[in-house]
């Protein structure tokens, strides 16, 4: 099988497994010569440290013994006083300790140890011709010589054992420089290999798998850049491969689907552009014969006064009411069509100018009803022109229609940047809403009050709603207040759906009738 056909059928885990497995063998092997290196070196060492160099220690310990042996000897020959001899039997004493503590230190070394029992038994030789003898003639007869030079041979074996110990620790010292030099060549070669190790390891898994990985994502930016003409062609393992072509089938359903919206997008268009003809041809159509109803009804009027009574008089009246009622529904639902379609403009608006605006334009029943309005400074936002003013005309229009009979209106508007969004209030001191209409006051043609006392289409606060969700927003009133109303509302301070586009001419004039 060759790598390439490898790479193929082996997943990216395959690899990292493989990889991982490699890596904890390489660490297994490394940590045990690494450890087989430090146990050699401290057995070197605690053999110089814990044998060899007590054991010459012991050594000094065990000339002094000796020597005291010799010296209370000599001393007891010439004096013959018997406490003399306590550096002898001391020096025994000494003596048989220190070769018990050799022993010990040296049970490993058999060729000191040889030095040792020749040394013991020279000594022990030397008190039992010499010493002995020496001790019990002088204590028989004043008359003894000094002892002989037979401890020459003892010191001369204790010197020969000491030597022995020297060259020992020589050599101890010579093989710990060498261990030591080992384990760090050694540990160097480890951290090498690991090193190379790790290179190969990240070298292997570039080109397995980040290669491939990164040219995957380079082909998904080019088409997430608008290139859905680009085919994919993944490469590396089999997951990263199927992965390519499942992104690269996403791809052709993508395209598939952009044709198709594509067409009904176009569909759609040419609806709207239809839709948008018929809407104003049947709003002019409609509206011709209203006009003509309210006008002949109003001609009947003034031509035959005097001769109609008062209840035909009141027919009229309802015709013709009836007539403009039906002009103004036409009029709110023609532009309540619009709001998204011919009203999606994005740019900046001052709400400060704009709210000058709508208080001129109802300017007339502000004065009428002594209306205050007090707001802050109003922020810069973007938005459509046009259905702004709708927004807030029918907002303040509202707080002035629907005001307290026992107290002149009072209109409070605040502004707040809140993280993304514009937020906004307006409230005023009215008759209120019940928590029981929160929800139904926004729907379209939704009266709470009876024509006669209110007048309007009950469309205003769909209006309004509409407004504020097609500029990324959303309203609603306060349902806790029972004094007045307060409507909250949002504004999205980027939006990215509106299309610069100005208001129609025709519009405009619409809205503002």
């Amino acid at each position: 099988m060759t790598s390439s056909n490898l790479t193929r059928r082996w997943t990216s885990q395959t690899w990292f497994g493989c990889v991982l497995a490699g890596m904890v063998v390489l660490i297994l092997a490394g940590a045990g010569l690494g450890t087989q290196v430090l146990a050699d070196t401290t057995a070197v060492s605690n053999r110089l440290n814990d044998h060899i160099s007590p054991a010459r220690t012991t050594v000094v310990q065990l000339d002094g013994a000796l020597g005291d042996q010799v010296s209370g000897l000599r001393a007891f020959a010439v004096s013959g006083r018997p406490e003399l001899l306590e550096p002898y039997r001391t020096g025994i004493t000494g003596e048989l300790a220190a070769t018990a503590r050799l022993h010990e230190l040296l049970a490993d070394e058999a060729g000191l140890l040889a030095e040792l029992d020749e040394l013991e038994r020279l000594a022990a030789q030397w008190r039992r011709d010499s010493a002995e003898p020496l001790i019990a003639a002088r204590q028989i007869s004043p008359a003894v010589s000094q002892p002989s030079d037979a401890f020459a041979a003892v010191r001369a074996q204790l010197t020969d054992f000491d030597a022995a110990l020297l060259d020992e620790r020589t050599r101890g010292r010579q093989a710990l420089d060498d261990s030591r030099q080992v384990r760090n060549i050694v540990f160097l070669g480890l951290a090498a290999l690991l090193l190379a190790a790790v290179a190969a390891i990240a070298v292997l898994l570039r080109l397995i798998v980040l290669r491939p990985l990164t040219r995957l994502s380079a082909a998904v930016r080019t088409v997430a850049a608008g290139d859905f003409g680009h085919r994919l062609s993944p490469h590396g393992p089999s997951d990263i491969a199927a992965l390519g072509h499942d992104v690269d089938a996403m791809r052709e359903r993508l395209v598939q689907a952009l044709v198709a919206a594509s067409e009904t997008r176009d569909a759609l268009a040419r609806s709207n552009a239809d839709l948008e003809q018929f809407a104003y041809v049947a709003s002019h159509d409609l509206q011709e014969p209203l006009r003509k109803v309210a006008s002949f009804c109003q001609m009947l009027q003034r031509r035959y006064a005097g001769s109609l009574d008062d209840r035909a008089q009141q027919y009229i009246a309802f015709a013709v009411d009836g007539a403009t009622r039906m002009q103004r529904l036409i009029t709110d639902l023609l532009t309540f069509s619009r709001i998204g379609r011919v009203y999606d403009s994005s740019k900046p608006v001052d709400l400060g100018s704009l709210v000058d605006q709508v208080e001129q334009t109802l300017a007339a029943t502000i004065e009428e009803t002594g209306a205050r309005i007090d707001r802050p400074d109003l922020p810069t936002v973007q938005g459509d022109a046009t259905l702004l003013a709708m927004l807030w005309q029918n907002l303040i229009g509202n707080a002035l229609k629907f005001r307290h009979p026992d107290r002149p209106p009072h209109v409070t508007i605040s502004a707040a940047s809140v993280a993304d969004e514009w937020s906004f209030t307006v409230s005023d001191n009215g008759i209120g809403v019940d928590a029981e209409f929160a929800d139904k006051i926004f729907v379209i043609f939704q009266r709470l009050h009876p024509r006669e006392k209110y007048s309007g289409t009950g469309i205003g606060l769909a209006i309004c709603k509409r407004v504020v969700e097609h500029h990324g927003g959303a309203i609603s009133v306060d349902t806790t207040r029972t004094d007045g109303t307060t409507f909250a509302f949002t504004i999205a301070k980027h939006i990215r759906r509106l299309t610069p586009e100005a208001p129609d001419v025709s519009d405009r004039a619409l809205v503002a009738s």
